[in-house]
């Protein structure tokens, strides 16, 4: 059976994913197997497996960084919130319903044999597990029935790392607080302390990693800096939304909907020289980009309405009459549909609107599409016409199924999708505008780079030799990045005794 060792933080976004992404790393370049584990992930954005099932995106990336297919079993719960107080249930990859927060504190408990299956079967395959706490452990209101942070830790008798954010301030107090609330067993778990996110030069706070070790009674094992590295995100907590005045040469705005989900689809744009991708959750901030992206959505309904609502709509009804470019991707490609309706509420009861840039209607029905998907474009026209003949791979992960109504509109399916062995159409592209439901479209075979190229010819910028962008020696490079930084800033000799020593 594996060694276990596990990071919790003093809050969320105390950078806990990125740590057990680096430790990861660090183990296999040490010649161990090594996989992630976080029993409970609340995230917007998540994965399909090659077996068709659900898991949150954080343990897909450290998943990579260990060098491993991700697999459900390194996070059998996942909770997408759908609203400000309820979330959709999955466990084990499938959706089992939607749950108030009350509802799903009263029975998450008899989840337990599900993640305690899941962490022996990821236990027997591997030497070490790295598992990732949720929240705080001192969130005493939350404490009763835990399965993610104390109560997880007991149940794989995990010692602990105790993760702070010095870069929003007040890192000793998170720090000795979050222990002193602590139960004296739990205390007994944490083995030691990080400082995480730090700017400047560490020995200004030699005189506080003193009294932090003296007042807490346990180690600090490293010091950790802020570390640039382009890692997808986890959730909304993230800092790309922050970018909104760059324009680049191709400037792609990203309309950032209250329920935007899987955002890291356009992570890849972010990469190439000479492109801004910028999040906007306002007119005013939109500008005169060359893209407007519709992501995904947990609630498509909801959003559009928020899109119409906020005056964003008819921007994008501006932008496409312009003809320049429109690209939705899934939730994204069923707003610009002519209509959508839910007849059953899976999201939102009745009939809606769509923004009507293309010739589709959907149908919400119970049951939800997860599937892996290759595919290549075909019959593409517009000024992504060079994509023709590219290739793609990605998945599908959606409710409701969209069908083309008759239109006048000159339109055909662009994508040609080989699913579970069989061929089907995807896609829907009219002039300028063009819908998909394939996540990870752009990351393949540098269809982001062909794109960029096209926009760059129709503006009359040359763009030169434009090389094949290789997202997955990108990732990789940039966790041996982060693997660096870990073992230049904690004490892996340390780490290295308290996961052998254990509990």
């Amino acid at each position: 059976m594996a060694k276990a060792i596990m990071v919790q933080g003093t809050m969320s976004n105390a950078g806990k994913s990125l740590l057990v992404a680096g430790l990861c790393r660090v183990f296999k370049q040490d010649g161990y197997k090594v996989a992630p584990f976080k029993s409970q992930n609340m995230a917007l954005n998540s994965f399909i497996t090659e077996d068709g099932l659900e898991m949150g995106r954080a343990q897909v990336v450290q998943a990579e960084a260990a060098g491993l297919a991700p697999s459900v079993e390194m996070n059998p719960i996942l909770l997408k919130p759908t609203n400000d107080t309820g979330s959709q249930v999955i466990v084990n990859g499938e959706v089992v319903g939607t749950m108030s927060a009350r509802d799903y504190y009263a029975c998450k408990k008899k989840f337990v044999p599900d993640i305690m299956k899941a962490f022996e079967k990821l236990s027997a395959e591997n030497d070490i597990i790295v598992i990732e706490g949720a929240g705080s452990p001192a969130e005493i209101n939350l404490k009763e029935d835990d399965i993610v942070n104390m109560g997880m830790a007991k149940m794989a008798k995990a010692p602990v790392l105790l993760a702070g954010d010095i870069d929003r301030g007040g890192v000793f107090a998170q720090l000795i607080g979050t222990v002193m609330l602590l139960d004296e067993d739990e205390k007994d778990y944490v083995k030691g302390l990080i400082v995480n996110k730090f700017r400047g030069d560490k020995t200004i706070l030699a005189p506080g990693i003193e009294q932090l070790e003296e007042k807490s009674g346990k180690k600090v094992v490293g010091v950790m800096p802020y570390v640039h590295v382009d890692i997808d995100d986890e959730d909304s907590l993230t800092e790309r939304f922050k970018k909104k005045d760059t324009v680049g040469d191709v400037d792609i705005v990203v309309i950032r909907t209250p329920r935007i989900s899987n955002f890291t689809d356009f992570n890849v744009l972010e990469c190439i020289d000479g492109v801004s991708v910028r999040y906007v959750n306002r007119v005013a901030d939109i500008g005169n980009p060359d893209i407007i992206m519709l992501p995904g959505t947990k609630n498509t309904i909801d959003d559009l309405l928020w899109i119409r609502e906020s005056g964003i709509e008819a921007k994008i009804k501006q932008h496409a009459a312009a003809g320049k470019i429109v690209f939705g991707i899934c939730g994204g490609y069923q707003m610009l549909g002519e209509i959508i309706i839910d007849p059953e509420g899976q999201e939102h009861k009745g009939e809606f609107k769509g923004i009507g840039l293309l010739p589709t209607k959907t149908v919400f029905m119970p049951g939800k599409t997860r599937t892996r998907a290759k595919g290549v474009f075909k019959n593409i026209g517009g000024k992504l016409a060079e994509l023709e003949g590219q290739t793609f791979e990605g998945y599908e992960i959606h409710m409701g199924i969209s069908e083309i109504i008759p239109s006048e509109k000159e339109l055909s399916y662009m994508n040609e999708l080989t699913v579970e062995g069989e061929s089907k159409l995807d896609g829907l592209n009219v002039g300028n505008v063009y819908g998909s439901y394939v996540h990870g479209i752009f990351d393949y075979d540098n269809v982001a780079g062909t794109m960029v190229a096209a926009v760059l010819k129709d503006k009359g910028i040359e763009p030169g030799e434009t090389e094949k962008f290789d997202m997955a020696q990108y990732k990789e490079k940039q966790y041996d990045m982060l693997a660096d930084a870990v073992r230049e800033n904690l004490d892996m000799k340390e780490i290295y005794e308290i996961l052998n020593k254990g509990i």
